[in-house]
C-alpha cells in the first residue's frame, strides 16, 4: 500500500465454502499472485490493471469479506445518482430532490444512465470505486452481486429508489404505495359509474408497474366488475406507447369509457390518441394518470392523476445514503414507502348517459 492511500482493514469473510478468516492486503496479494500495490490499485478503481487480474483480486476480496475502514476512507464530495433511463420530466423531479439534500450537505451530484438496463455496466462500478462518493442512489435500477461486493469493499453505501425488482434483503430502498395508487385511481372511475375501464401498463419487469396493475385489478374485483384482458394494453412509461396502445384500445368494437394509464406520460399519449379519433376528454373518455408531474396541471383538460411524491422520495433516499456514510453502518433491510394520493382534476367525469 502506498503512503498516499487510505488504510484498509479486513473483516471476517462471508461463508464461501472455506472457513471464516481475515486477511491482510499483503496476504490477498500473495494468494492472487500479484503485488500489494496491484491489490491497492484494484481497491481504488484504477484502470491500469489487467481484466483477468482485476477479476481474480476482486474474487479474493469478496471471499475474504475485505472492507475499507470507513472512518479512514477518503470520500469525494459527491453523490452518484444512477437512472436506468434519463429522458423525462419524471427524472427531473428525482434530480431536484437529491440536489436539495446534496446542496444542504455541501455535496455535488454525478448523473449516470444505464441505457435501459436494470443494472449499470461494470465500467460504471469501477468509476464509482475510483471516485469514492459519499454514496450511490440507483433509480428504477439495481446492482448485481459483484457490483454490490465492489461498493461494499470500498465502503460506498448505496440505496435503491423505486426498485425495479426485489433489491435484496440487505439493500435499503425507498418506494411509494403503488398498489394503493392503482386501487385509488380505478376506484375513482368505478365510483363515477364506469364499468368498462381500460389500463395502459408499464413494463412488466418493473415492480412498481406490476403493483399498479394489481391495484387496478383489485378495484375492479372488489366492485364486482370483470377484469377483461382485452382492455389491458402493455406499455413502457413513454408518451409514444400511450399514443400507440391507446389507439388500439380506443379503436376496439367495445371501447372503454375510462382508462387508467400507468403514468402521466402515457396518459398524455392517450390524450393524443383520443383527439385523433374524435373523442373528447372527459365527455367521451375519462383518463387517470400516475405521478402528478407538473405537466399534469397544464394540459387541457388538467389531468386527474395519482400523486407519487417523487421529490420527497428522492430526498429520503439521499438522506438515507448520507446517514449510512456518516454513521459507518452496514446496510440494513430498510424499506420505506411514501404514500400516494389521488388528485382529481378535469379529465374524469361520469360516463355519458349516467
Amino acid at each position: 500500500m502506498t503512503p498516499s492511500e487510505p488504510a484498509e482493514t479486513p473483516t471476517p469473510a462471508r461463508a464461501t465454502g472455506r472457513s471464516a478468516q481475515t486477511a491482510t492486503l499483503a496476504e490477498i496479494a500473495r494468494e492472487a499472485g500479484v503485488s500489494a500495490p496491484t491489490v491497492s490499485k484494484v481497491l481504488n478503481g484504477r484502470a491500469d490493471v489487467a481484466p483477468a487480474t482485476r477479476s481474480r483480486v476482486e474474487g479474493l476480496l469478496r471471499d475474504h469479506g475485505y472492507r475499507r475502514r470507513r472512518a479512514e476512507a477518503s470520500r469525494s464530495p459527491l453523490i452518484d445518482l444512477v437512472f436506468h433511463e434519463l429522458e423525462s420530466a419524471w427524472a427531473m423531479e428525482v434530480i431536484r430532490g437529491v440536489e436539495n439534500v446534496a446542496r444542504d450537505s455541501g455535496l455535488s451530484v454525478v448523473l449516470s444512465e444505464s441505457a435501459g438496463r436494470l443494472t449499470p455496466g461494470r465500467t460504471w462500478a469501477d468509476q464509482v470505486a475510483a471516485r469514492r462518493p459519499h454514496g450511490v442512489i440507483l433509480v428504477l435500477s439495481g446492482l448485481d452481486e459483484s457490483q454490490r461486493a465492489l461498493l461494499t469493499s470500498r465502503s460506498v453505501p448505496f440505496v435503491v429508489m423505486d426498485p425495479a425488482g426485489d433489491p435484496g434483503a440487505d439493500v435499503p430502498s425507498i418506494g411509494a404505495t403503488n398498489w394503493q395508487g392503482g386501487l385509488a385511481a380505478t376506484r375513482h372511475l368505478v365510483e363515477l359509474g364506469h364499468t368498462r375501464i381500460g389500463a395502459l401498463t408499464g413494463p412488466s419487469r418493473m415492480m412498481c408497474s406490476r403493483a399498479r396493475v394489481d391495484g387496478y385489478r383489485a378495484a375492479l374485483e372488489t366492485a364486482g366488475l370483470p377484469v377483461d384482458p382485452a382492455l389491458i394494453r402493455p406499455g413502457d412509461f413513454h408518451h409514444e406507447t400511450g399514443y400507440r396502445e391507446g389507439l388500439k384500445l380506443l379503436r376496439g368494437p367495445d371501447r372503454p369509457t375510462a382508462v387508467f394509464a400507468g403514468n402521466d406520460l402515457q396518459a398524455l399519449g392517450l390524450y393524443e390518441a383520443a383527439r385523433e379519433l374524435g373523442l373528447r376528454v372527459p365527455e367521451d373518455l375519462s383518463v387517470v394518470g400516475f405521478d402528478d408531474l407538473p405537466v399534469a396541471r397544464w394540459v387541457g383538460p388538467p389531468l386527474t392523476t395519482v400523486r407519487q411524491p417523487l421529490t420527497e422520495m428522492a430526498e429520503a433516499a439521499a438522506r438515507l445514503v448520507l446517514d449510512l456514510a456518516r454513521d459507518g453502518a452496514d446496510p440494513v433491510a430498510t424499506r420505506v414507502e411514501l404514500a400516494t394520493s389521488l388528485v382529481v382534476r378535469s379529465s374524469t367525469a361520469a360516463p355519458a348517459g349516467v
